[in-house]
């Protein structure tokens, strides 16, 4: 008799690596299952007591003590369960957060056709699909836009199998989670969170290995926020932009008749040393300026006395004023 094995819920086997076993791929790994549900049992605890406790202290004014310790106890399973059960469901909350996008167009697709099929008949349908299918093929910038958007899907799931395969994970096996991904005018960028245990170096060491997986001329890798080391930015780049050619409109407005103007510039030698001997010395200025005598410099300053009155008939002369017997002039020495 054959011995029977389970294996495990979205887990990996005991193949090791490979990640199949009896044709199945693997989603979640044991360890990061049986971490999960270890954290969750302690959250269902601590919760429960905690909130507990504070409801029964509320409760205890309104109700009797014991009434108010069982209403706290309700209160607290009301609240630890779901925590519990988020926190035991995160790791296929992860996995349908990873497929998100191409859940969410599926579930669009699949229900723009139900609707069209309920309103119409074959050759609606027919017309239709070919009308939402083929017009964006025929729209030259819509559909680059749409392949941009759709190379942003298979990156995100490019860089998650590179973090599967050869990025070092932390202790309970819990990978970076990627966040989102925007088209670039040189490829994608897709924003990463990394968890306790991984830093921005495990992933600079194998910024080869992530360009060979994402099938991308080179990939970098930066800090997104200066203030958290868990929040990075991955630039995945396809392309150079700047080997393109840009069509200038500026060259359709030169008037092809336009005569050519060469223009003819006479330059100067360029001197290449500095004979100083042949440069003359400069001649000294002569001290011509005049000395002025400051005597005769206020003398000259000075205004013209007006002519005295000749003295009336009869009358005696003025008296003469005396002569300062001073031989120096003392403004001289004001």
């Amino acid at each position: 008799m054959s011995k029977s094995t389970r294996l495990p819920v979205f887990g990996r086997g005991s193949s090791g690596r490979s990640g199949r076993r009896g044709g199945t791929v693997t989603l979640i790994e044991d360890r990061v299952t049986r971490s999960y549900t270890r954290t969750a049992k302690t959250a269902l605890y601590v919760v429960t007591a905690v909130v507990g406790l504070l409801a029964a202290v509320v409760a205890a004014s309104y109700l009797h003590p014991i009434v108010a310790l069982v209403a706290g106890l309700a209160i607290g399973l009301a609240v630890a369960l779901p925590t519990a059960g988020i926190i035991a469901a995160w790791p296929v909350i992860r996995v349908v957060w990873w497929w998100l996008p191409e859940i969410t167009v599926s579930g669009l697709i699949v229900a723009g056709f139900v609707i069209v099929s309920d309103h119409t008949g074959l050759v609606g349908r027919v017309v239709i699909v070919g009308l939402v299918a083929g017009v964006p093929a025929a729209i030259s910038p819509v559909r680059r836009r749409i392949v941009s958007y759709a190379w942003c899907l298979i990156s995100r799931h490019r860089l998650r199998a590179c973090f599967n395969e050869f990025i070092i994970s932390n202790r309970s096996g819990s990978l970076p989670l990627i966040l989102w991904a925007m088209p670039t005018p040189v490829g994608e960028r897709i924003w990463i969170w990394l968890r306790p245990g991984l830093a921005v170096s495990d992933l600079e060491n194998r910024l080869d290995k992530i360009a060979v997986a994402c099938w991308a001329a080179n990939v970098t890798v930066e800090r997104a926020s200066s203030r958290n080391a868990a929040f990075l930015r991955i630039d995945i780049k396809r392309r150079n932009a700047l080997t393109g050619t840009v069509n200038s409109p500026l060259v359709d407005m030169v008037d092809p008749n336009t005569p050519a103007t060469v223009k003819t510039t006479t330059t100067a030698p360029v001197p290449t040393a500095l004979d100083l001997p042949d440069i003359p010395a400069p001649s000294p200025v002569p001290d011509t300026i005049p000395r002025i005598d400051k005597r005769t410099e206020r003398a000259d300053k000075k205004p013209a006395s007006a002519p005295s009155p000749a003295p009336a008939s009869g009358a005696a002369p003025a008296p003469k004023t005396a002569k300062s017997v001073t031989p120096d002039d003392v403004l001289d020495w004001v």
